[in-house]
């Protein structure tokens, strides 16, 4: 038995404003065709009644041809929920390391995003020291920006 990641999944009321964010701040790449989904199977295997979906994936940076995506897809009715904190229980961020933290934050502010928390530097024995810092994309959800030392 083999297992490998494959994606992440990002549901939005706007797949293509997310999909540009995510492309002009962390340089996230379209792998294969847009995607237009529906049908019994979709709807048997989300367990969402007449699901409809419409997005993308993106490859994510540093991770190779064959790397994990980022899925952001649109689904025709969308449930609301509670926006969630970095304290949340379950799934509530995703990270990128980058070169250059400055830069990468004032991308996403340029581009409808904000900071969440305050750039800072915390010392993680035996790994090096990370400075890093929460952002939000438009849609709210948490990003953590690093850079390593």
């Amino acid at each position: 038995m083999s297992i490998k990641y494959s994606h992440t999944n990002l549901v939005t009321p706007n797949w293509r404003r997310l999909a540009n964010f995510y492309k002009k701040v962390f340089g996230c790449e379209q792998v294969g065709p847009q995607r237009f989904l529906s049908g019994k199977s979709l709807s048997g295997g989300t367990n969402v009644e007449s699901a409809q979906i419409e997005g993308v994936h993106l490859r994510l940076p540093g991770c190779g041809a064959e790397g994990p995506t980022l899925e952001i897809f649109q689904y025709r009715k969308i449930k609301e929920r509670e926006i969630s904190y970095a304290n949340s229980k379950g799934l509530t961020h995703i990270a990128f390391e980058v070169s250059d933290l400055n830069e990468v934050c004032l991308k996403v502010i340029r581009e409808g995003g904000w900071m969440l928390g305050k750039l800072v530097s915390q010392v993680v024995e035996g790994v090096g020291v990370c400075t890093f810092v929460y952002v939000r994309d438009p849609d709210r959800n948490i990003i953590e920006i690093q850079v390593w030392e």
